[in-house]
């Protein structure tokens, strides 16, 4: 087998109208050749549609995979429940395709199946080194979920169009989802009870994508029944992310449990989070003795973010810097309209209010990340601007 040849991929639909508009996608996808279902060749790849028997066609697609009749199998329907696409994934199933059919996301899950295969004849697809960049807050109530989400959005939707993942590690309480108005099917906690099936496409099965770009991970709404992520499994889980985007953002909260602390000494950049007020600054500097003299991260990794900024505050810009002792990597104005609208809405704030100070302070901080990872090797410090 050759890296160059063409790929076999047989289509079988309930429909025959998505039957044909499938075969031609596959055909005009370049390295694919769509055969037809009765061809005595074994194809690379079955596209199959559920239709209403789901269990006993799950059957035959464990079948075909367990004796390797069939390379890769790709599974669609109009919908599905989230236990029975847990179910297939397992199994061996590699993408679940949603309709109604979107071509740009179809011929994205074709580019991935043949650079895996690339990747299995031993011509290896370049793997990322993207960033981990923790978001944690000194307090609560800062804003921490604010910036990341908003942070995310940013680094998506820059001129270089980066790929984004987004974690909530809040446990139990986390809210992006409601910041995203997304509503997922499913959780790390998922991931926490399947580590042994870890891989690319287990995870890319699990995220969900919102219109941004971003890939977003949450949190579970409740922890019946869901293993707590240990450090392991996040050792694991963001090498794996890591490969994948080019930015992995975690929403880290406000835990310093051994989980929490394992993810920020993973972390490239951790941006802490504060406000203008004695007692937050105070915490601040708190942290960051304790992060740095503990030995969990290194000082030149933590960036201190001045969020709700006002500029006549009774605090100084240069009375926090002195008082945490470092300089503050950027500021964050006070738009509590904007900000509130944005939650309220489900929207991030480049969508919902694109021309306000806050927006624009969002894409300078998108921008000084992307200025930090680029230098990463020389080790610079903080950008300011």
């Amino acid at each position: 087998m050759t890296t160059n040849r063409r790929f076999l991929v047989k289509v079988s639909t309930q429909s025959l109208n998505l039957g044909k508009k499938l075969t031609q996608l596959v055909n005009t996808a370049g390295g694919l050749e769509a055969v037809d279902i009765a061809d005595s060749r074994l194809p690379d790849l079955l596209i199959y549609e559920l239709g209403t028997k789901v269990q006993e066609e799950l059957q035959l697609v464990g079948s075909l995979i367990e004796g390797r009749e069939v390379g890769e199998v790709f599974l669609t329907s109009h919908s599905v429940e989230p236990s029975v696409l847990m179910q297939a994934m397992r199994m061996g199933v590699k993408e679940f395709i949603a309709q109604p059919i979107s071509e740009t996301e179809f011929l994205e899950a074709l580019k991935r199946f043949k650079e895996r295969e690339v990747a299995t004849e031993g011509a290896p697809v370049a793997a990322k080194t993207g960033s981990i960049v923790s978001i944690f807050g000194s307090k609560g109530g800062v804003g921490t979920t604010t910036v990341a989400v908003n942070l995310a959005v940013a680094l998506a939707q820059g001129s270089e169009r980066k790929s984004v993942a987004l974690i909530d590690m809040n446990t139990l309480f986390g809210e992006i989802p409601l910041f995203l108005e997304i509503a997922p099917k499913f959780h790390w906690g998922e991931i926490t009870k399947n580590i042994e099936r870890l891989d690319d496409t287990f995870l890319g099965n699990v995220l969900t994508r919102h219109r941004s770009g971003v890939q977003v991970l949450p949190s579970p709404a409740y922890l019946n029944g869901h293993v707590r992520p240990t450090p392991d499994i996040m050792s694991k889980l963001l090498g794996l992310m890591r490969r994948m985007f080019d930015y992995v953002i975690v929403d880290a909260g406000q835990s310093t449990n051994d989980t929490a602390l394992k993810v920020l000494g993973l972390s490239n950049s951790l941006l802490l989070i504060t406000i203008l007020s004695l007692p937050c600054l105070a915490n601040t500097n708190k942290m960051i003795k304790s992060l740095t003299d503990l030995g969990y991260v290194p000082l030149e990794k933590i960036r201190v973010v001045l969020n709700r900024y006002v500029k006549k505050s009774d605090i100084s810009v240069e009375d926090a810097e002195a008082g945490i002792g470092k300089e503050l990597f950027c500021t964050i104005p006070n738009d509590f309209n904007a900000t509130m609208a944005a939650i309220n809405n489900g929207k991030p704030l480049l969508e919902i209010a694109p021309k306000t100070d806050i927006s624009k302070s969002f894409i300078g901080l998108a921008n000084s990340i992307a200025v930090l990872g680029e230098d990463s090797e020389r080790k610079k410090g903080a950008v300011r601007f």
